[in-house]
């Protein structure tokens, strides 16, 4: 494990920042920041503290990631998910290009890394993730089909009822009604 970074797989939201950062507060393991997936820490690691880390994380449903393809592959999962997650970034952007810009590799070759390893296109990874987050705020019950399709930048919700149809097998209308307890986790998609 190099120095004083690590990389950290299924660390999907700012939730799991804040696990990870109480984690390495508990451990008296001073960091220099915390992103999604990725910790620098104010000195190198000895091996005995990379050890303890990875047993800690493992317990909270976390894991090290010492390989560059794996690394690369979790990175574009966080990516995608934090695409979904910020509707203004959707508009700016499209995911292909946010993506390359944001990983400094060409959108080709992080589509077929991902493929590879995945079993699924990018593309199908994030209709998946939309779904999710179609999923979040159908049981919020606060916006209606048309506000979640237009915050989600669905063409339409005729767009976005079909797809979550053909996801989930039933329509945004029939979901909010039967309002099954269990969602899939974003790390799990």
């Amino acid at each position: 494990m190099p120095g004083n970074v690590i990389h950290i797989k299924n660390m999907v939201c700012n939730r799991c920042k804040m696990v990870v950062e109480q984690l390495f507060e508990r451990l008296n393991l001073p960091t220099r920041s915390i992103e999604l997936g990725e910790v620098v820490f104010a000195h190198d690691l000895t091996p005995d503290q990379t050890a303890q880390i990875e047993q800690e994380l493992s317990v909270l449903g976390f894991e090290l990631i010492s390989d560059r393809r794996a690394r690369t592959i979790d990175q574009i999962s966080t990516a995608v998910i934090a695409y979904v997650s910020d509707p203004h970034l959707m508009g700016k952007q499209n995911l292909s290009d946010f993506l390359s810009d944001r990983l400094h590799t060409n959108y080709a070759t992080l589509s077929t890394l991902f493929s590879t390893d995945r079993g699924i296109t990018i593309e199908r990874y994030c209709i998946l993730q939309k779904i999710e987050r179609v999923k979040e705020l159908l049981i919020y019950d606060e916006l209606t089909i048309s506000e979640i399709a237009y915050r989600l930048h669905y063409s339409s919700a005729a767009h976005l009822s079909a797809q979550f149809k053909s996801v989930t097998g039933m329509s945004p209308r029939d979901f909010r009604n039967v309002r099954p307890s269990h969602r899939i986790s974003l790390d799990e998609v």
